[in-house]
């Protein structure tokens, strides 16, 4: 082979691993985009129009098994039912930050809450919340209790509260804390610190 045909070949040699690799690191890329868009799947909810409310949110710290009080501004809708949503939504977002002392699984909602006869809260869950909860007994008692004792904190007259996930009852949280039964606040009084 004459030089001239060596440094052709040695072109189309470099020239095809170049496109290789464009395409390789393409294709890498493609595979990785879906990944980081998945995170949130958790629907937009509309705005709620009201003024803001400053509101009890006992957040759980699984480092010490305890509840801590803390308030937050939340827009409160009219409906009782819908504040209790409104409440258990922001406590949930708090658990879903970077330095959570009680993480929750990406894409944990409360979808609905209801209120019978004055003193039970009905919460309805995403699948998501339950499936990507972290199973302990104690760390799903917190989340029960922590719940439970924010509803009762702000929605005046509620002494328990009853899980549902997808409207459906469950035996458990994640395998652990019961969910046959209503929760009983005062149960979480002896968690609050």
């Amino acid at each position: 082979m004459t030089t001239r045909g060596s440094l052709i070949a040695v072109l189309v040699l470099v020239a095809g691993v170049a496109g290789l690799a464009v395409s390789v690191r393409h294709m890498v890329h493609k595979v990785r985009l879906p990944v980081a868009t998945v995170a949130d799947t958790r629907p937009v909810a509309p705005p709620v129009s009201g003024t803001p409310t400053q509101v009890a949110l006992y957040v759980a710290d699984d480092a010490d098994g305890t509840l801590h009080r803390q308030t937050a501004s939340v827009t409160l809708p009219p409906d009782k039912a819908k504040q209790g949503l409104e409440i258990l939504r922001t406590l949930v977002r708090q658990y879903q930050e970077n330095a959570s002392s009680h993480p929750l699984g990406a894409g944990a909602d409360i979808t609905d809450v209801y209120l019978v006869n004055g003193d039970l809260a009905v919460v309805d869950a995403n699948r998501a919340f339950a499936e990507g909860h972290r199973p302990g007994i104690l760390v799903e008692e917190l989340t029960l209790a922590s719940m439970a004792q924010t509803l009762a904190a702000n929605l005046a007259g509620i002494t328990s509260m009853k899980l549902l996930v997808d409207g459906q009852e469950r035996p458990t949280l994640a395998g652990h804390a019961s969910l046959t039964e209503p929760y009983r606040v005062a149960a979480a009084g002896r968690l609050v610190r």
